[in-house]
């Protein structure tokens, strides 16, 4: 499996992280060992808004002169409908088209997508219905570039791997794939290999990034005590939080996977934001990676 250091991790996302050119992260993924490089599409980062052909060809060359790869586009959608009478399904369909056009001229070949955010207003089944036809069309487009789309199980629908199985299985496109992550199905306390080996004729990609739980409380004040309130995730190196990593990825070498594993920091981590706490977590998951069982 070849490694890929996500550009969110330096854009300055949550607070107190830094934010940094998408070109010094490309210049550090080349510096720590990565194989390639997953760049977040949108502002600060790699935004279609913002690279027309002459910075799409620089922004190529920038990857391939430090012998990287772009291995994976990362997309921020969300196929939810929110607002009667605008075409928001629409809007993001054009959307990961645009993606996969940018894949392409960057010399990639994966744009990773969402699903959508559940909404009070919309039913479950339609929710499911609108997806299932957006992420069809996207397909579709993005097939007239040669891109594949990876669904990351993270936004509300189908985030369980047997949902998302029944979801993939009901676009049934050949380029409609899965970007398969270990923590929300150990967040929700799934068995990571059964929920691998269900999810093996999807998986084309898998990002990783280590939590550690801060246990919450509300005060109640009549009764001078405390109710218990979801923990709150805090970011880690990889290898020092609550995620069973060893397991997963045994799994994934049982599927026979050989896909790339981009490493990301994707919330705010354990000894701060700064670029040399990032930089150091960044190369301690190359080393841990490494020394996984193969």
């Amino acid at each position: 499996m070849k490694t890929a250091l996500h550009s969110v991790s330096y854009a300055g996302v949550w607070p107190g992280q830094v934010t940094l050119p998408m070109e010094r992260v490309i210049e550090k993924a080349a510096a720590f060992g990565y194989d390639g490089v997953m760049l977040m599409a949108k502002r600060p980062h790699a935004s279609p808004l913002d690279l027309e052909e002459a910075a799409r060809r620089r922004l190529r060359e920038a990857i391939e002169s430090r012998g990287l790869a772009l291995v994976c586009l990362a997309g921020y959608t969300d196929f939810g409908a929110e607002t009667p009478g605008i075409p928001f399904r629409e809007m993001q369909v054009l959307y990961v088209g645009e993606l996969a056009r940018l894949a392409r001229d960057l010399g990639g070949g994966l744009v990773r997508i969402f699903t959508a955010f559940e909404r009070p207003n919309v039913s479950y089944r339609d929710a499911w219905a609108g997806c299932v036809a957006a992420l069809k069309e996207a397909a579709r487009r993005a097939a007239d570039f040669g891109v594949v789309l990876a669904v990351q199980n993270h936004h509300d629908l189908a985030v369980h791997h047997d949902a998302m199985f029944d979801l993939l299985a009901d676009v049934d496109e050949p380029n409609c794939r899965a970007a398969f992550d270990a923590w929300a199905p150990a967040l929700h306390s799934v068995d990571l290999a059964a929920a691998v080996r269900k999810m093996a004729p999807f998986i084309v990609h898998t990002t990783v990034a280590d939590y550690q739980p801060r246990p919450r409380f509300t005060f109640y004040g009549p009764l001078s005590n405390y109710s218990p309130a979801p923990a709150a995730m805090r970011a880690c190196p990889a290898g020092e939080g609550i995620i069973d990593y060893p397991t997963f990825f045994a799994a994934l070498r049982e599927i026979g996977y050989d896909g790339c594993v981009a490493y990301e920091m994707c919330e705010m981590l354990t000894g701060g934001g700064s670029e040399e706490n990032l930089d150091r977590c960044a190369r301690h998951f190359l080393d841990w990676f490494r020394a996984l069982p193969r």
